[in-house]
């Protein structure tokens, strides 16, 4: 049972909910019913709600992924960790300005490099096999 993904999908969701809140809050707050109404603040508001749904979907897969592969729990938290550190930094700074901003940057970088670190285990445990299935 890949009890570690769950722990960081559940901390995910509650990311993705508490930005999407955000949204009805100002959507609510500015009386606008559909897009952003030309406000700033809402536009943005809904970009990084965007940039969660568009990032998180795949590296919660790869660490699923990784989980059923037997991935040692010290890699799958410190991938979850990161993932979920990093996410708040992206939401942290590009919530706060639409240009670079420290969490924005150090944001999308630690995405990237925990996702890509978690797909080369899963490449490697895939090659590994193939490996053990040619002998």
């Amino acid at each position: 049972m890949p009890l570690i993904t769950g722990f960081y999908a559940a901390l995910a969701t509650l990311l993705v909910l508490v930005l999407a809140a955000r949204i009805v809050w100002l959507r609510n707050v500015r009386k606008i019913g559909l897009g952003d109404g030309g406000d700033q603040q809402l536009a943005r508001a809904i970009r990084v709600h965007a940039n969660a749904v568009e990032y998180l979907p795949l590296a919660l897969l790869l660490l699923l992924i990784l989980e059923l592969q037997h991935t040692a729990a010290l890699w799958l938290n410190v991938f979850g960790i990161s993932l979920i550190v990093a996410r708040v930094l992206h939401a942290l700074g590009l919530s706060g300005s639409s240009g670079y901003s420290f969490g924005r940057g150090v944001g999308i970088v630690l995405t990237w490099l925990t996702m890509l670190a978690m797909l080369g285990v899963a490449l490697w445990h895939y090659l590994a096999l193939q490996v053990l299935l040619a002998r």
